[in-house]
């Protein structure tokens, strides 16, 4: 694969992060106006809802979009299978509805009618899935970055909107602006995926619609091909584990907490999650897709070729080696400056719930959130069926460890939400470990060897990160003494003095990642940087 084309896919990543940033940005500003409204007790049935409408696309999307990936060559292949969501997605939706009213209701105005909307809302966003993986498949990063975009600001507009006019009519709307937030968000993506879609199609010459595949196409019926398949039933199955753990901190705050501590725990894992949604989550889809094609075998030879296998152990350890930096400046500085920026964003109601906490402990699983990303996308983008079968079993043994290690933060320490943050941290740890085993095996039996230790800061960036943890920690430095604006001049001059060591001590990284991106050079092997940066 040319230099160009992966310049290509790190300019759409970097495009998909900037109209990311741009719109949660926006989101962010409105959803301050938002919490000046609404009650703890709300935003948690919000979360509920939010919980229902993601199992319903979870479950129906997820497996079928890794699936997709491993088809590069043939889009009509990829558009037929993502029917098979919106197949999966519409007796999904009614049948977790209808387990979700059969148990205890929230007591909250239009409670039922907010739900049937997240349910009709989950079913139309699949029905823009056949435009979503076209564009995926042809690297139109931005059709989807609009799309998203665009959605994201309707949901928002419509949500801040209508609560705000029910505030000043002196009516309690109870769930419904948030359902009717996600309908406008669901509208939006089906008109522009479809409307781009169309155009697409006709002048790729494949239909949106399901269509007969070529004849030298090995099928079940004239449609889905037979390897599509009979990879997405392994992937159903990873998939319904992975959902368990990832959820899984929603499944048991739902269950344990009172609404005020699930509204306090969802503020604080929104706030903590703005940086995975904003940067590492583009990052993982685009380089699932990139290790997907670098990694994929010849149809002629069936080899994989050297050249491409090296670019993967290159972009693999150049991201890593990114997210250890930022992971610095999260443990650096996320459990001091977080929860004070908390009572700037959310005001005193909020910052009392316990959310700034939860949100300086959320700052320690943020870096083991990134490296999960990462290191799964590259599984997804090239295990075989009997790797993902390994992965599923040993997916089990992590969901014991979740599950042990909840009880005993959550019962046994009785910590809260602080302690499910601890869980998932565990939980995400243990993923890590196996995901960076599988990587190490794949680039060895491909005659390429993966250094981890090579992935790592320098020295003087790791310490200067445990002297700013320090400072910060120390009582001869005591925040709390002063204004919340004293206290955010202080810790915002320590943390620009920390971002220049770094810019300095990792110069050498700096600019191999700006000089890959532009492509003005070919990429290196991996031990051949760092051993000079070294």
């Amino acid at each position: 694969m040319s230099s160009k084309t992966i310049s290509a896919s790190a300019k759409g990543a970097s495009l998909l992060i900037l109209l990311q940033v741009g719109s949660r940005a926006l989101t962010f500003a409105l959803n301050q106006i938002l919490l000046r409204f609404i009650s703890p007790e709300l935003l948690g049935i919000s979360t509920q809802l939010e919980l229902y409408s993601i199992s319903v696309i979870y479950f129906s999307r997820e497996s079928l979009r890794v699936t997709v990936q491993r088809q590069p060559h043939n889009v009509q292949a990829v558009v037929n299978l993502s029917y098979l969501a919106i197949l999966l997605g519409v007796p999904l939706a009614y049948f977790l509805g209808y387990l979700y009213l059969k148990s205890d209701v929230p007591v909250v105005p239009y409670f039922r009618h907010s739900l049937i909307l997240y349910g009709l809302a989950s079913i139309l966003e699949l029905l823009s899935e056949p435009g979503f993986v076209a564009a995926q498949q042809k690297q139109l990063y931005k059709v989807r970055a609009s799309a998203e975009t665009v959605a994201t600001i309707s949901k928002c507009l419509v949500t801040c909107s209508s609560v705000i006019w029910a505030s000043t009519k002196g009516m309690h709307l109870g769930a419904l602006p948030f359902a009717l937030g996600q309908m406008s968000y669901a509208f939006m993506l089906f008109s522009i995926y479809m409307v781009k879609a169309y155009s697409l199609a006709s002048k790729e010459g494949f239909s949106i619609f399901p269509s007969a595949l070529a004849p030298d196409i090995s099928t079940y019926t004239p449609y889905f091909d037979r390897s599509l398949l009979n990879l997405n039933l392994s992937l159903s199955l990873q998939s319904s584990l992975k959902y368990i753990l990832t959820q899984g901190d929603s499944l048991l705050i739902a269950t344990l907490a009172s609404l005020r501590d699930q509204g306090a725990y969802a503020l604080a894992s929104n706030y903590g999650g703005l940086i995975a949604r904003m940067l590492f989550q583009p990052i993982e889809e685009s380089s699932r897709n990139l290790f997907a094609n670098l990694c994929a075998r010849d149809p002629a030879s069936k080899q994989r070729s050297k050249d491409n296998i090296k670019q993967a152990n290159v972009i693999l350890s150049d991201i890593l080696r990114l997210y250890h930096l930022i992971s610095l400046v999260a443990c650096a500085l996320g459990p001091a400056i977080a929860p004070l920026l908390l009572k700037v964003v959310a005001g005193a109601k909020w910052a009392d719930t316990g959310a700034g906490d939860v949100l300086a402990t959320y700052c320690y699983y943020i870096p083991l959130l990134a490296l999960n990303g990462v290191t799964e996308a590259f599984v997804a983008a090239v295990a075989t069926t009997a790797n993902l079968h390994v992965q599923s079993m040993y997916m089990g043994g992590f969901f014991i460890g979740f599950a042990g290690s909840a009880f005993f933060f959550l019962r046994v320490l009785e910590m809260g939400a602080q302690g499910l943050v601890y869980a998932n941290c565990v939980n995400m740890l243990l993923r890590v470990v196996w995901n960076i085993g599988f990587v190490k095996d794949f680039f060895a039996t491909n005659s390429q060897p993966f250094l981890y230790s090579h992935t790592l800061p320098t020295a003087p960036s790791i310490a200067a990160t445990v002297a700013v943890a320090g400072i910060l920690a120390s009582p001869v430095i005591d925040l709390a003494r002063f204004s919340l604006l004293g206290q955010l001049v202080r810790a915002g001059g320590i943390a620009a003095g920390f971002g220049l060591v770094l810019l300095v001590a990792e110069r050498r990284f700096f600019v191999h990642c700006y000089e890959m991106v532009v492509a003005r050079r070919p990429s290196k092997t991996a031990a051949d940087f760092y051993e000079k940066s070294d």
